[in-house]
């Protein structure tokens, strides 16, 4: 099967703006449940291919945030509160 790549932000010179930050996001793992063979990319494998970031990954379904610069991520539902509360720092 064929995946449509859609994780595509550029910018003016062609590059990612995250190129070389440090990310978090769901991961392909937690995403095999079941649905991956549906859905139109697989995340952690786009960031860390199209876009050239520093991909971190917690245990799968346990809270993970990473922070780098002005990029807060979370890595699955489960991150929400802890990305939550950082967000909320943040924006103080």
């Amino acid at each position: 099967m064929h995946r449509q790549r859609s994780c595509r932000a550029r910018s003016v010179h062609g590059e990612s703006p995250f190129k070389g930050f440090n990310v978090t996001c769901f991961t392909d793992e937690e995403e095999g449940v079941g649905l991956a063979s549906r859905a139109p990319c697989l995340l952690e494998t786009d960031v860390q291919e199209k876009v050239g970031v520093n991909f971190s990954r917690g245990p799968i379904w346990e809270p993970n945030m990473v922070e780098d610069r002005n990029l807060v991520t979370g890595q699955n539902p489960a991150s929400a509160a802890v990305l939550g509360d950082r967000m909320l720092e943040v924006l103080k």
